[in-house]
């Protein structure tokens, strides 16, 4: 009896076991493969919880991953870069900084940065919406990759380094004269149309220009202004993973 109870238990924990393994759940994996280290930093929307901090260092060539929200979540991600910590335990970034912090904890960053967007656990079927945006405009490429998904669930994002070919106008410079970041027309210009404010804050008013159609040019699936093509946001139904990759 004794030897039956202990096959059966054995069994049922090789069962739990595999069905463990097989299913480890959703996670959310953040890669960095640029030969210089990132920052990133997460922001929830309103009322959803803050993952990892907001935020922690990624040195070259290394990866974090962390479980995803078990629940419906949204939020953006983003990589700060030329970040320098200083002896008061403040981080001060050239792009991308959320207010000298090495855990934004819910901040936002400053523009311009490279946005990942989310919206997970939506739907009757589970659908994880993810998209990339450079609607703040450009400091690092970055692509979002799903996992065992189902349904729509492409590659997106801004594999280019629109640094190097950046207009004039959009840069941002250090010091030294190194380019760090693109912005958008928007906060190089800071007018209602090319912000899609007030009047033209509509998709029938809110139009592309010349400068968002720099970057949808070299980065066809990423969002270039407020009021671009919602078929840009994909719906991908269980992913087993959704990676955020920076530089390839």
């Amino acid at each position: 009896m004794a030897s039956t109870l202990l096959l059966i238990f054995s069994l049922f924990f090789t069962f739990v076991t595999l069905t463990t393994s097989a299913n480890p759940g959703f996670i959310l994996t953040v890669v960095n493969n640029c030969p210089y280290p990132i920052w990133p930093a997460i922001q929830p929307n309103a009322g959803h919880p803050v993952l990892e901090r907001g935020g922690f260092a990624l040195a070259p060539l290394t990866h974090r991953s962390f479980p995803a929200p078990a629940q419906h979540w949204s939020g953006r991600l983003w990589g700060r870069t030329g970040c320098t910590t200083h002896a008061n335990g403040r981080l001060s970034c050239a792009t991308g900084d959320c207010g000298g912090l090495l855990e934004c904890d819910g901040r936002g960053g400053a523009p311009p940065a490279t946005l990942a967007q989310f919206s997970l656990h939506h739907g009757h079927t589970d659908l994880s919406s993810y998209a990339v945006s450079l609607v703040d405009g450009f400091n690092v490429p970055m692509t979002v990759t799903p996992h065992e998904g189902h349904g729509t669930c492409p590659v997106v994002g801004c594999k280019a380094n629109l640094l190097a070919t950046c207009p004039d106008k959009l840069q941002v410079r250090t010091p030294q004269g190194h380019v760090v970041g693109c912005k958008s027309a928007c906060e190089a210009f800071g007018t209602d149309e090319l912000c899609c404010r007030n009047h033209y804050n509509s998709p029938q008013t809110c139009r592309a220009s010349s400068y968002s159609e720099f970057f949808k040019r070299a980065c066809p699936s990423t969002f270039t202004y407020a009021h671009d093509s919602p078929s840009l946001t994909h719906e991908c139904s269980s992913p087993r993973e959704l990676k955020v990759i920076f530089c390839h």
